[in-house]
């Protein structure tokens, strides 16, 4: 059961429509040619900007790191994984072909450096090492994968590894990897990895590896700081591109372009459209609390409640509109345990009665069971309002 604790009138500029199907109908389709799918969304809002047969199942090739990137990045803001950790290789990590950083077997790692090797190197060994780390195993970790796919409600994705190496039964599609990347952009940290054109590894060895970034966009076009290439002699040249420039985050996906080349062109006339014809307007950051959610028998009565992502809203360039809606739903009659990042209500934008953003809304913090003396005191009326 919700409960609307909040509805205010905002004064934003803005576009007349917000629908994503609004913008679908103005789409150029020369914006990526010689393609076998592409898309192109605004990060905060996720309205589609162009899309091309973006749910064709494709084989994704190494684009599927943006899945295993986005749980290492999840574990790391839950506190199950630390930046410092050694992580050691098995020998069945040091066995993978493909890209590699070229681990050796027992050899050992941080989480940070495995990373670097993943994003900057796309290194299949280490996102095998990572793999085994999270979930001890690499096909429990590929159930992970899939589970966190269904929970994004990806219905045209299934994962067979975690590295995008060839498979059968491996695929995505344009449209379900640019939710991915979505998600995983919600950890800013990431785009320091992503965005980055050339580090080494095992600095002040003999044995020192000189890693460059596949994506040559983070060189060449402004504003570009991610996310990850792909290819594979099936899946041709794949592309999941993000970029920032005043402010606005876009992220476009291209899968099977003939050459890199190729893909490195349709990706930069789509961002180019992008940032022509289209503006956002920031409202709030991630982790803005935006209220309280009270917990039924937990250790803490009450929970913040705060934003999970960057909330934003999307104009055309030169289009203004006011009068927007913003009201905030909060669950009501929670029960304990509550864990920090579950949901607990959301926040909607409306104009003209159409909704035009929704975005969930994250506990803050844990709020473990309350022990049964904490509980015996409160019924004593031991605890002050505060509900500490």
């Amino acid at each position: 059961m919700k409960k609307i604790v909040l509805l205010m009138m905002l004064s934003f500029l803005m576009l007349t429509s917000f629908l994503p199907s609004a913008f679908a109908e103005e789409q150029k389709a020369e914006l990526a040619e010689g393609v076998k799918s592409a898309i192109l969304i605004e990060r905060d809002t996720g309205t589609i900007l162009y899309e091309n047969n973006s749910k064709e199942q494709l084989p994704p090739a190494s684009m599927t790191k943006v899945m295993t990137m986005l749980l290492i990045m999840e574990a790391i803001d839950e506190g199950k994984l630390t930046w410092d950790e050694k992580i050691r290789t098995s020998e069945y990590a040091a066995s993978m072909g493909g890209s590699q950083i070229f681990l050796e077997p027992g050899e050992e790692m941080t989480t940070k450096e495995m990373l670097k090797g993943i994003a900057i190197g796309s290194g299949n060994d280490a996102s095998v090492a990572m793999a085994e780390r999270l979930a001890g195993s690499e096909d429990e970790f590929v159930e992970m994968m899939n589970s966190k796919a269904k929970e994004l409600g990806l219905k045209d994705t299934f994962f067979k590894n975690p590295t995008g190496l060839p498979e059968e039964g491996h695929y995505s599609t344009a449209h379900d990897m640019s939710v991915m990347a979505k998600e995983l952009l919600k950890y800013e940290d990431i785009t320091s990895f992503t965005g980055t054109y050339e580090s080494y590894l095992r600095e002040g060895t003999d044995k020192k590896f000189w890693l460059v970034n596949t994506n040559k966009l983070v060189r060449f076009y402004p504003g570009v700081d991610g996310l990850k290439t792909g290819f594979t002699n099936e899946a041709k040249y794949c592309l999941t591109a993000t970029a920032e420039v005043d402010g606005m985050r876009v992220i476009a996906v291209v899968f099977g372009a003939p050459t890199s080349k190729d893909r490195n062109a349709q990706v930069t006339k789509m961002l180019d459209y992008a940032f022509s014809q289209y503006k956002t307007h920031s409202v709030f950051e991630r982790d803005h609390t935006l209220g309280k959610v009270k917990v039924s028998k937990g250790e803490h009565k009450f929970v913040d409640a705060v934003t999970s992502e960057p909330i934003s809203l999307l104009t055309k360039k030169g289009e203004s509109i006011d009068n927007v809606k913003q009201k905030i739903e909060l669950s009501e009659d929670i029960k304990a345990p509550v864990n920090k990042g579950d949901e607990v209500g959301k926040i909607i934008f409306e104009k003209d009665g159409k909704q035009i953003v929704e975005s969930k809304l994250v506990a803050k913090e844990d709020s473990a069971d309350a022990s049964w003396w904490t509980l015996f005191k409160r019924s004593m009326g031991m605890f002050t309002k505060s509900g500490e």
